[in-house]
């Protein structure tokens, strides 16, 4: 049976009148994904008090006064700071191996179950006001960097941990003690905390770097390297087993990369984590890839290219066939501009297929394929099966062999609008990459219509942005005069507590847009080097990284030295 609806459990109890909810009901219409009770209490027809009474008669749950409770410091700790502010949520009681929290969002089903796979706890819920939750986080809960950095101190004394890693820290050890060591609580509540802080701040990797005398962890946020508070160097084995054990991967396997994947849904949004495992001369290295699948809002007018770029751009994906490529290292963006891409050409007429490895954003409307090499399925076995699926437009994820070109250029041939990503350096080098690989200048000619390359830098933040004095060292790098220079002003971020210090907040891309026309084809036919071809696009209105970044320079949105770190300038 269906739960009865919040709305008519607030009539039913008395706290709203039918023409009340009538009201209410018209207002949610107008507010698209709003939730019935959160338009009441904003309308001021209902307490949060009386919402709370209503969710758990809805839920068939107990609600709790967290206002005069005091709780205890070693119940608290069950659930961290960053765990708590993602769940809504605070641990009250534990008994035996139940855990009771209270939460302000029981209509979140995926709380019990996310919360007893990262702690290993049975999980009770009652319910308790909003403002209830917040100002207990706030009264019991030091800041999470004191957190971790508490955990890890105490964490290093701990002498019977040490005493039992130190056994395991041979070839020969027993697995089911290892087994045992990468489930006990404080090694899970490490990791916990680790991935949570992670998934918290958007950071793309996770990496365990076990060294000599330290075991690192670092954190990729922004395209940037952040370390964390090093934990004992005992606990490298542990963690790294932990991990292994998530993913499914083999604990007595010391020896071999391993690959694998962990699904989490945090805070009811479904978190893949892609495990790689790698065997270095101090233990195994591992780095875990966070996707975040239930990211929405994907269009093109967000991906920041200009006005004139964007029409030539949506000229190049209104055809009806050929192949787009984009490129550029791993981190750049692409994917994201691909599948903001899809979001506009994703119509009812329209059959879209991908197939990606993995598949980093979940789209509706499109066929989306993951790779899978030790089944067999590769990008140039899935392609061939694609394109008896009768679709209009293809993404393949990457053309990493002539296999993979040759199918893609078939399939651009026969009549359909296919998008690839390549590891280039910019646009024109994809033309010699694409030779390199073995395709016919002709090919490329009958196919490519045009080769996007970007790059991501870092935006300064607005909260401490302030002009700066450029360099001499920069000045040498960019190839620029004093006088050049200083005809414009620069901006940096001098660090404040929105941007952690850094003095950045947030990415924006650099685009490169080489449209292929006759002039172009004609030089690719004739073999002309990448210089040539940069030079000729140039002269029909291409705009190179270096210089599309200098102009986001100009405007204050980003420095100066994030172009020089991630643009060079060829010939």
């Amino acid at each position: 049976m269906a739960p009865r609806r919040i709305g008519q459990i607030l009539v039913d109890l008395g706290f709203l009148t039918d023409d009340q909810l009538q009201i209410v009901l018209d207002e949610q219409e107008q507010q698209p994904g709003a939730l019935f009770g959160k338009v009441a209490e904003d309308m001021q027809l209902v307490t949060d008090e009386q919402l709370v009474q209503a969710l758990a008669e809805q839920m068939g749950m107990q609600t709790v006064s967290l206002e005069d409770a005091k709780l205890e410091p070693e119940v608290m700790e069950k659930i961290s700071e960053t765990m708590a502010q993602l769940y809504r949520c605070v641990p009250i009681q534990f008994e035996g191996n139940t855990l009771t929290i209270a939460t302000c969002d029981p209509q979140n089903l995926n709380i019990q179950d996310e919360l007893r796979t990262f702690l290993g706890y049975e999980i009770k819920i009652l319910v308790a006001t909003e403002a209830d939750v917040n100002k207990t986080i706030t009264k019991y809960y030091d800041s999470e960097a004191e957190s971790v950095e508490k955990l890890v101190a105490e964490l290093a004394e701990d002498e019977e941990l040490k005493a039992a890693a130190s056994l395991l820290d041979n070839e020969k050890f027993n697995i089911t003690d290892a087994e045992a060591l990468a489930d006990s609580a404080p090694v899970r509540k490490l990791l916990n905390m680790v991935l949570l802080l992670a998934i918290k701040d958007h950071a793309s990797d996770i990496h365990f770097e076990p060294f000599e005398d330290e075991f690192r962890i670092r954190i990729k946020s922004e395209g940037v390297l952040y370390e964390m508070v090093p934990p004992p160097r005992h606990l490298a084995f542990a963690i790294t087993t932990r991990i292994k054990v998530m993913a499914n991967l083999d604990i007595a396997e010391r020896r071999m990369p391993q690959d694998g994947r962990i699904e989490l849904m945090v805070g009811g949004h479904p978190v893949d984590l892609r495990v790689s495992v790698l065997p270095t001369i101090f233990g195994e290295s591992t780095v875990m890839r966070v996707l975040d699948r239930s990211v929405v809002n994907l269009s093109l007018d967000n991906v920041g290219m200009d006005e004139d770029m964007m029409s030539r751009f949506r000229s190049a994906i209104d055809r009806p066939n050929g192949i787009v490529l984009v490129t550029g290292p791993t981190g750049s963006g692409k994917t994201t501009t691909l599948y903001s891409t899809l979001s506009e050409l994703n119509e009812i007429s329209e059959k879209l297929i991908t197939t990606e490895d993995p598949v980093e954003y979940d789209i509706d409307g499109i066929i989306q394929i993951p790779i899978d090499s030790d089944a067999g399925v590769t990008f140039a076995s899935c392609l061939r099966a694609i394109l008896r699926q009768d679709p209009d437009t293809i993404l393949v994820g990457e053309i990493r062999d002539l296999e993979t070109a040759e199918i893609s250029i078939q399939a651009a041939l026969t009549g359909h609008l296919v998008f690839s990503t390549l590891h280039t350096n910019d646009s024109p080098s994809t033309v010699t990459r694409l030779t390199d690989m073995g395709i016919q200048p002709f090919m490329i000619c009958a196919t490519v219509e045009a080769i996007l390359a970007q790059r991501l830098v870092r935006r300064i933040c607005t909260g401490c942005r302030e002009k700066t004095r450029v360099s001499s060292d920069l000045l040498m790098e960019l190839g620029m005069s004093r006088e050049e220079i200083e005809a414009t002003d620069y901006f940096k971020g001098v660090g404040c507590e929105k941007c952690n210090n850094t003095g950045y907040k947030g990415r924006i891309a650099l685009f490169e847009l080489m449209v292929l026309n006759d002039t172009i084809r004609e030089m690719i036919m004739h073999n002309a080097s990448t210089d040539e071809l940069r030079d000729q696009a140039q002269s029909d209105g291409m705009v190179i990284l270096r210089e599309f970044g200098m102009s986001l320079a100009r405007d204050g949105i980003t420095t100066l030295d994030e172009i020089v770190r991630e643009t060079v300038v060829d010939g």
